[in-house]
């Protein structure tokens, strides 16, 4: 009965672990603000209408440790913030303002101390319909 059980556990954690998109980083989300440390309005595509995006990172067994968001657009870098880890669960959380001429890709890398990549997101930044509409409409 004991093994049972213990193989139970095993499969609960091993499970909660297979959703998280890195051994050390539970939660990695585009969000339109973060409040009381938590993001509010996940997103996945954006357009120049919300100007500034959030990127939150739940960080998980890395106290005493420093990550770092890169924000790259077109291969440049941006921002690079960077956060002491003081806890064993760290929540942070960085935003760009971003013109609305910087349309295309975006990518925010999660780098450790050591400058290795452990997280790499992407999201798509477009130009807004609404006003694509009123400038077809001012011509």
């Amino acid at each position: 009965m004991m093994k049972k059980v213990l193989l139970l556990c095993l499969l609960i954690v091993n499970a909660t672990w297979a959703d998280w998109p890195h051994e050390h980083i539970s939660q990695a989300v585009f969000a339109s603000s973060v409040v009381d440390r938590q993001p509010q309005q996940i997103i996945t595509e954006a357009d120049d209408s919300l100007g500034k995006i959030y990127f939150f990172t739940n960080i998980r067994n890395l106290a005493g440790d420093r990550i770092t968001h890169r924000w790259l657009y077109k291969d440049n870098i941006k921002a690079e913030i960077s956060f002491d880890i003081k806890g064993k669960r760290w929540r942070v959380w960085s935003s760009k303002n971003i013109w609305h001429t910087w349309t295309g890709e975006w990518t925010v890398e999660v780098v450790d101390q050591l400058d290795n990549v452990l997280l790499v997101k992407t999201i798509n930044f477009e130009k807004s319909t609404t006003q694509m509409s009123a400038r077809n409409k001012d011509e």
